[in-house]
């Protein structure tokens, strides 16, 4: 039986896995924010990026892509992607809701308790952090841009504000 990820943040716009299908689809109770810190990715560990993680909330709804992992393919995948997201992120079961139905998949959540989580910011500390890190995997401004314009293409609900401010603010910079 196959596995499935589901992606909430970079995974949305550049999944860099072996897939052999990949759907839109959401999760209940469960807002993303970027209240996680990335010493390895976005930033560097003296000035780490701002990166996502997943928050629950009562009624929310958060938006990505979920991807299914072919079992032959399941162990390197997870290997891949358990180094990837090391920084602070536990592997959770989800389900997401799929115009094909729902599907039972993991994703990654780095909670409060982690070296790397930082919390809520105000939008003006936010905007200079993400302007300002770079890390091997790109620039921080990059990550939250492409996700921006990836979730777009699904008419995401307005309950991204955080997103969406970000992007509207460090696309006009």
């Amino acid at each position: 039986m196959s596995s499935w990820i589901f992606g909430y943040g970079s995974l949305v716009w550049r999944p860099d896995l072996p897939y052999s299908e990949a759907r839109w689809g959401w999760i209940e109770g469960w807002e993303r924010r970027f209240w996680q810190g990335s010493p390895d990715h976005r930033g560097q560990p003296d000035d780490p990026g701002r990166v996502l993680t997943l928050i629950q909330r009562r009624n929310a709804r958060c938006w990505g892509r979920v991807y299914q992992i072919d079992p032959a393919q399941e162990e390197a995948v997870m290997k891949k992607l358990n180094h990837r997201e090391k920084a602070g992120y536990d592997l959770i079961d989800v389900a997401v809701e799929t115009k094909a139905g729902i599907v039972l998949a993991k994703t990654y959540v780095g909670n409060a308790t982690n070296p790397h989580f930082l919390g809520p910011a105000p939008l003006r500390d936010m905007l200079s952090q993400i302007r300002r890190c770079h890390g091997p995997s790109g620039s921080n401004k990059d990550y939250v841009l492409e996700l921006a314009k990836a979730l777009r293409e699904v008419e995401t609900p307005s309950e991204e504000p955080e997103l969406f401010v970000l992007a509207t603010a460090l696309g006009a910079t």
